[in-house]
């Protein structure tokens, strides 16, 4: 089994949004050109095409017709037909160049050889060399490829949406405070430590912190969430986010380059261009189709040539490299990747490295870390329980109280706590912690302490049976045991524990859905972990991990030959993100740069997993329907145009086999489109 190291790829600059193609250079064969230039060729083709078409012998034949005749009317095919050919058909002739160029001949070689091999059959023609006149097909083919690239380009433009979107995101202009005064600047001006000023219903203009002010964000087009979130000072803001219900003012933390906006354009962009196992087999099929078309060709020249019909002879020739062109193979890979990787990017998944969205499909084991990822990462009062005679919210009020002043996690969520229960304040004074054990203060002027057994102990408070049992049970499960005593005497307990995230158990059954097992590394005890397992049905258990033996712990997965996918916070779990085969990272925010991870979760929500793992089984789905639809086209193709079946009654005109390749390629690049149909995103608890 390959075992990930380390995937890089270079930074792509944010402000470099591609307008073509998420492929490579070496997967694409319009470089240099624009969706505009083919259309507007397209169109001015068309319109010479039909005076060809319509004045043309063969046509007015075939269907019973007479063309107006006037002096030079005979012209009118081959002098608009040579227009076609140079105006239309010479920006394939110079593709062909640039592809032999640089020895690697392939679609635009076909496409010229087609289009020279008919073009020069009707000057021939015309000038007597032979007896026949097919300026109408050369007109049609010509015309046909360019629809076809025109289309096939435009869809790919299309799927570019996600970086252009992205581009779009951010406002030309914001405005900055200095002092009293408010000045509208443009972004280049702002620098870190600036002041701005979001106003309702716009944009903010660049990641920043905010100083004043109370407002909802809406961060779906960064996170995928639906939701608005609501920020306070201190809380901080993503640039291209929609501020609404309120103004703030924003102290910029980063701008330009620096800025979650372009970090992840970055990502987009780079997982857009970044290999894949599936482009290398189709860049071979597509290289072993161009000798195969040559091959053919040569073939169908000779035969029908010395058979004695010379004139055919060369338009099947020409047929069958038109045909034959790969143009369906070279669409139907970089198309599925451009399409996949925006469809993530708006469902809050980038995808960092190609190949480790490949192998997402085929994973066994997703190992979970258990802080930050199914937890939240931060603790909060599960349980209350007091003595007989004993009121929850008093105990909880007093607790809040003492642990008002104090730094400690755990005093921290039991005054979360009494602010959701909305309980009154009460004033504490002579606040000290007891290092190791809790805190103490005086409350209404007793002597209130808060803390683990160990203060229960030192206090000689009698605990009476019922709180006790209630006590084990919650230490059996791992929960924190934290006592409240007044003056000696035992008011209860609190149960305080890391929160489970309510999409964790979800995210479980969904991977069992999709036939996966799934494991959890963690530092906390085999007790909490187990009892973290059970509530949420994982099936293994790694537990009391430090971190440095976390990748240890994911190669003990692997070694039984399983693929392994590693989901963590990107930071501490790095070594085993790049151990596993499928780097994940989670909970990341807005932070893109985890270079350890090959996929990337906005969102803090342990289903995206589910999503990856599902984008890379229907991406691979298209990749494979789309190579199959290709390579069977010139299987069946190519024999036909030939002129194999004749002697049948099938004869394949070539303006029919412009067509019939034009409409491979169409069927790829719909099939390919079909794609956005894959629901990613879930809906929020």
């Amino acid at each position: 089994m390959d075992h990930i190291t380390h995937h890089y790829h270079e930074p792509v600059s944010s402000h470099v949004v591609h307008s073509l193609s998420g492929a490579p250079a070496s997967h694409y064969h319009h470089a240099g050109h624009s969706v505009a230039m083919f259309r507007d060729k397209f169109w001015l083709s068309f319109a010479l095409t039909m005076p060809v078409v319509l004045w043309s012998s063969d046509v007015q034949h075939w269907l019973g017709y007479k063309a107006p005749s006037f002096p030079g009317s005979n012209w009118i095919p081959p002098i608009l037909g040579t227009v076609i050919f140079f105006y239309g058909g010479l920006v394939f002739v110079r593709g062909a160049r640039n592809e032999l160029a640089d020895r690697k001949p392939g679609m635009m070689t076909l496409i010229s050889l087609g289009i020279t091999v008919a073009f020069l059959t009707s000057l021939a023609g015309t000038f007597g060399l032979l007896k026949i006149e097919v300026w109408w097909e050369v007109a049609t083919l010509i015309t046909i490829m360019l629809l076809g690239h025109w289309l096939q380009m435009r869809a790919i433009s299309q799927a570019q949406g996600a970086l252009n979107a992205l581009a779009a995101l951010l406002p030309d202009m914001a405005e900055r405070i200095s002092g009293a005064e408010i000045e509208t600047v443009p972004l280049s001006a702002l620098r870190v430590g600036d002041v701005v000023l979001v106003r309702p219903g716009t944009r903010v203009a660049a990641d920043g912190t905010v100083v004043e002010g109370a407002a909802d964000v809406d961060e779906s087009v960064i996170t995928g969430e639906s939701r608005t979130v609501s920020k306070e000072p201190g809380a901080a803001v993503i640039a291209g986010t929609v501020v609404s219900g309120g103004s703030l003012r924003v102290r910029v933390t980063a701008v330009g380059e620096q800025t979650a906006l372009s970090g992840i354009m970055r990502l987009v962009a780079a997982a857009q261009t970044s290999g894949s196992r599936t482009q290398d087999l189709a860049d071979r099929a597509a290289a072993i189709l161009f000798y195969v078309a040559v091959a053919s060709g040569a073939i169908t020249l000779a035969y029908w040539w010395l058979s004695g019909d010379k004139e055919h002879a060369l338009i099947r020739t020409a047929t069958v490299l038109i045909i034959a062109c790969p143009h369906a193979l070279g669409l139907a890979i970089p198309l599925v990747i451009a399409i996949s990787t925006s469809l993530g990017a708006q469902n809050g998944l980038l995808v960092k490295d190609r190949l480790a969205l490949e192998r997402a499909r085929n994973l066994d084991i997703v190992i979970f870390d258990k802080t930050g990822t199914l937890t939240r990462g931060s603790p909060i009062v599960s349980g209350v329980a007091v003595v007989p005679g004993g009121n929850e919210n008093d105990l909880l009020a007093r607790a809040a109280a003492v642990e008002s002043n104090s730094e400690h996690p755990l005093g921290k969520a039991i005054v979360a706590e009494a602010k959701r229960r909305n309980l009154p304040n009460s004033d504490a004074a002579d606040f000290h912690a007891l290092p190791g054990r809790g805190a103490q203060a005086r409350v209404n002027g007793k002597s209130i302490v808060v803390g683990g057994p160990r203060l229960l102990t030192e206090a000689k408070a009698a605990v009476p049976p019922e709180l006790a049992e209630v006590t084990a049970n919650w230490a059996a499960k791992g929960k924190t045991v934290t006592f409240v005593i007044e003056e000696g005497r035992l008011l209860g307990a609190l149960a305080v524990e890391d929160e489970i995230r309510p999409e964790s158990k979800e995210a479980v059954y969904e991977l069992h859905q999709l036939g996966l097992r799934v494991a959890m590394i963690t530092g906390d005890s085999k007790k909490v972990a187990e009892s973290v397992a059970h509530d949420i049905g994982i099936d293994g258990v790694a537990a009391e991990v430090l971190p440095a033996d976390k990748a240890s712990a994911v190669s003990r997965f692997q070694e039984d030959g399983a693929r392994v996918a590693m989901v963590g916070d990107g930071v501490n779990d790095a070594p085993a993100l790049a151990t596993a085969d499928v780097g994940v990272a989670i909970g990341a925010g807005t932070d893109v740069a985890v270079e350890s991870a090959g996929i990337v979760l906005v969102r803090s929500d342990p289903r995206d997993v589910v999503g990856a793992i599902e984008l890379s089984r229907a991406t691979y789905r298209k990749m494979i329907q789309n190579l199959v639809w290709a390579t069977a086209y010139n299987i069946v193709a190519i024999p036909v145009a030939a002129g194999l079946f004749v002697r049948w009654g099938v004869d394949l005109p070539m303006s029919v086999g412009a067509v019939a390749m034009s409409l491979s390629t169409i069927i790829v690049a719909v099939n390919a489109q079909l794609l956005r149909r894959l629901k990613l995103q879930r809906t929020a608890i």
